[in-house]
């Protein structure tokens, strides 16, 4: 029998955040594929696991995925294209000699994760893929934890959005939710900035940077910060 594809949220940085269910996973596939943001640099997901999940054994593939922005419904950059392939022509080869593959991935797999293009390029080279999605840690969760702020309570509205989106955009989306979180800030801070503070919401906003990693840092003063350098895990809770 054909082995089985495991897309695992590990949560965001903090190994003790990792559920039951991934532990139990990646201890018990035979291989796991890390993805990193470098050609040259390390898996941060397999640095959260390798902290609490001996790797002894373990066949550890790696796949550089570029980052590079996905839009949906267009065809992605021919090297991205080329990592999802690679990466899931890899994961076929371990699979059809019955070994299951485990593809741990920071925070929750639905939110932006890599894991799901992977699986899809697998659906599209063999229908008959088995894969399972495992639920984890968000990193929006626990940004929202850090701070010690709800995102949701009673009938309120919730939006999560990239900040790479245009300011009149931004504008729209952060009049019509009672909470924004908006994500990969870390090279529009001194566009995001002005536009919160047009729009009276600078004091109801916080950045959470490295969120439960070593050298996370929450900044509530985002006038202070703005023209700073930030780590790419970096997030504002806009909340009304």
């Amino acid at each position: 029998m054909k082995g089985r594809f495991y897309v695992i949220g590990v949560g965001p940085g903090d190994p003790e955040l990792m559920t039951l269910k991934a532990i139990r996973l990646l201890e018990r596939c035979p291989v796991w594929l890390a993805p990193k943001a470098r050609k040259e640099g390390k898996s941060t997901a397999l640095t959260i696991v390798e902290r609490l999940v001996p790797a002894r054994g373990k066949e550890i593939l790696t796949q550089y995925f570029p980052m590079k922005k996905v839009r949906m419904g267009k065809t992605p950059a021919a090297d991205v294209e080329a990592a999802w392939q690679e990466a899931a022509g890899a994961v076929l080869k371990a699979l059809a000699a019955g070994r299951d593959v485990a593809f741990p991935t920071l925070g929750d797999p639905a939110i932006y994760s890599t894991g799901f293009y992977v699986s899809d390029t697998l659906f599209r080279l063999d229908p008959q893929v088995r894969v399972e999605i495992v639920a984890g840690v968000s990193a929006i969760g626990a940004s929202a934890a850090a701070a010690g702020k709800p995102l949701c309570l009673g009938d309120d509205r919730m939006a999560v959005i990239p900040a790479t989106f245009e300011n009149g955009e931004l504008a729209e989306i952060l009049g019509n939710f009672d909470t924004v979180v908006l994500m990969k800030v870390h090279r529009v801070m001194d566009r995001i900035v002005p536009l919160l503070a047009e729009l009276n919401l600078l004091d109801r906003a916080v950045l959470v940077e490295r969120t439960s990693q070593e050298g996370q840092r929450i900044r509530r003063n985002l006038r202070e910060i703005v023209n700073e350098e930030h780590h790419y895990f970096s997030t504002i809770i806009v909340r009304k």
